[in-house]
């Protein structure tokens, strides 16, 4: 089972990326998904989830408005599209996905796939 997370870079401030986190070894039908962050120095910090069944069910404060997850089960990937980026926004993003499917309550403790981090730095 493998996540592969991709689409970081170095954007300005304002600027827009988009992330991608395929699977390969596992179905992310059905699977609650979830992105996070950590920037240096800082907790990981939760920033989307989406449903195992329908659309997004949760954004942190700190994105809503500005990110949007979405699934794409023909490519077995989900996405977050990230726009009005700012310096804050700066941290290695990973996706993650659980054991468990169908249901969308899932504890952190119960993510037990998670990509290997893409890099955003959102610098001028």
């Amino acid at each position: 089972v493998q996540l592969q997370a991709s689409g970081g870079g170095l954007v300005q401030p304002g600027g827009s990326l988009r992330l991608s986190c395929a699977a390969s070894g596992l179905s992310l039908e059905y699977r609650v998904v979830g992105w996070f962050r950590q920037a240096p120095g800082k907790e990981r910090e939760g920033l989307a989830y989406i449903s195992s069944t329908d659309g997004p069910i949760y954004y942190s404060d700190s994105v809503k408005g500005r990110f949007t997850i979405s699934r794409d089960n023909t490519k077995n990937t989900v996405y977050l599209q990230m726009n009005s980026l700012t310096v804050t926004d700066t941290a290695v993003y990973y996706c993650a996905t659980t054991h468990i499917v169908g249901s969308d309550f899932v504890d952190l403790g119960q993510y037990t796939y998670w990509g290997q981090g893409t890099l955003v730095t959102v610098s001028s």
